[in-house]
């Protein structure tokens, strides 16, 4: 098991925990399904990932180790459902101890970003594209992850937070 590493909500910690940047891996947890989208080392975009059927911790941690090898990841940015006023809820909770048990099992940074408006945006996109609904169901959870972490690199990139 690694060491437990960085969790912060702060993207200028997170900035600092990686000074030499990297591929970056976002997760979109949701309750059947976690969506994954990655950007490039020099955070400019993000693009949808594969979306994992979500299991027993073990299994998620082993799927997600195998995308962090092959993509030489070097932190993680995870989907903090906020509530529409910025209190935490329990899915929020959730999100924090996700975190914590993939800090201490990867031992990689982990930013949690607001994801309020993720999957709305992702779902306009994907309507955009004339997706068909089972098209736009399939990839959702993946295309929210990419909204995150776009927002997340943006702010990186910036030097905001």
């Amino acid at each position: 098991m690694a060491e437990a590493a960085l969790i912060t909500t702060q993207a200028g910690e997170f900035r600092a925990s990686l000074p030499q940047g990297g591929a970056l891996l976002a997760l979109d947890l949701g309750t059947q399904t976690i969506g994954t989208a990655f950007c490039d080392a020099g955070w400019r975009f993000a693009s949808p990932g594969k979306t994992l059927k979500r299991g027993k911790f073990g299994a998620d941690r082993e799927a997600l180790a195998a995308l962090i090898r092959e993509r030489s990841v070097k932190g993680v940015v995870i989907g903090l459902p906020l509530n529409m006023d910025g209190s935490e809820g329990p899915r929020a909770q959730s999100s924090r101890a996700y975190a914590r048990n993939l800090s201490a099992a990867l031992g990689l940074p982990m930013l949690l970003w607001d994801e309020r408006w993720s999957t709305a945006s992702a779902e306009s996109a994907l309507i955009a594209q004339d997706m068909s609904r089972a098209k736009r169901a399939d990839r959702i959870d993946a295309a929210a992850a990419a909204v995150i972490l776009q927002a997340a690199i943006d702010a990186l990139a910036g030097g905001i937070g």
